[in-house]
C-alpha cells in the first residue's frame, strides 16, 4: 500500500498572504452621522437663509437633505457653496470638555394656568404638549416658552382675561400667530414667521374682556429642543 506523499509545508510569507486580511479603513465620507451632525449642519443653513444666502425653496430642500442624510458625505454638499463657518466633523479627543453639561430633564406641567386675584407663571426648562389654557380673573398669567421643549410642532393657546392679563413669551425662531377678541380690553399678538418651515407654530386665540392679552417673541432667545415629526426623522 502506497503511503500519502506530506503536504508541502507553506514558507512563512505564503503563510501570511493565506492569513485572513483585515477589513479596510473606511473613508471619513461613508461614516455614519448622528443627530448632532445633522443639527449642526441645519444650523449653519438657518444662518445662511437669514443671511440671504438661499432663498426658501433651496433651504427647504437642504434642511430636509440635511435631515435625511445617513453619511458625512451626504452633508457636506449641502453647505459647500456656504462661506459661514467652515464645517468640520472631527472628534474631540477623550480628554478635551465634551461641551456644556447635560441640561435637567424638562418638567411635566398641567397645561392649565389659572390665576385669580393674584398671579401665576409658567416658565424655565419645562414641557409643553399640543395645547394650553391661560385663565385669568383679577391676577395675571405669564407664559415664557423661550426655555420650554416642544413635543408638538402645533401647540395652541387659549386665553380667557377678564378684569386682568396674560402675557406669552416665544422663541424668536418659531411662527406666532393669533386671533383673538378684546372687549373693553386688548388682545395684542405680534404675529411672526420662522425662517425654517419646519419650526413649531404657536397659536393664540381667545378673549380680553376688561383684560388684555399680549404675546410676542423674545429677541435674542431661540428654541432649541423640538419634535420634527413632519420630517418622518422621529
Amino acid at each position: 500500500m502506497t503511503k500519502p506523499e506530506p503536504k508541502p509545508e507553506l514558507k512563512p510569507e505564503t503563510r501570511a498572504e493565506a492569513a485572513p486580511r483585515p477589513h479596510a479603513p473606511v473613508a471619513e465620507a461613508d461614516l455614519r452621522v448622528s443627530d448632532a451632525d445633522r443639527e449642526k449642519v441645519a444650523e449653519l443653513l438657518r444662518d445662511a437663509y437669514a443671511e440671504g444666502r438661499l432663498d426658501a425653496d433651496e433651504h427647504a430642500e437642504r434642511i430636509e437633505a440635511a435631515y435625511a442624510a445617513k453619511t458625512f458625505g451626504d452633508l457636506v454638499p449641502l453647505t459647500r457653496d456656504l462661506p459661514a463657518r467652515p464645517l468640520s466633523f472631527e472628534k474631540q479627543p477623550l480628554s478635551a470638555p465634551q461641551g456644556p453639561p447635560p441640561q435637567p430633564p424638562a418638567r411635566q406641567e398641567s397645561p392649565t394656568v389659572v390665576a385669580v386675584f393674584g398671579g401665576a407663571a409658567r416658565k424655565g426648562r419645562w414641557r409643553v404638549g399640543s395645547y394650553l389654557s391661560a385663565f385669568a380673573a383679577f391676577g395675571g398669567v405669564e407664559i415664557d416658552l423661550t426655555d420650554a421643549v416642544f413635543e408638538s410642532p402645533e401647540v395652541e393657546i387659549t386665553v380667557t382675561a377678564i378684569f386682568g392679563g396674560v402675557q406669552v413669551r416665544v422663541p424668536e425662531n418659531v411662527s406666532l400667530q393669533g386671533s383673538g377678541i378684546g372687549i373693553f380690553g386688548g388682545f395684542d399678538v405680534r404675529e411672526t414667521t420662522a425662517a425654517d418651515p419646519y419650526a413649531p407654530v404657536v397659536r393664540i386665540k381667545g378673549l380680553a374682556l376688561f383684560g388684555g392679552c399680549e404675546a410676542k417673541p423674545r429677541r435674542g432667545k431661540k428654541l432649541k429642543e423640538w419634535v420634527r415629526r413632519q420630517l418622518g426623522t422621529d
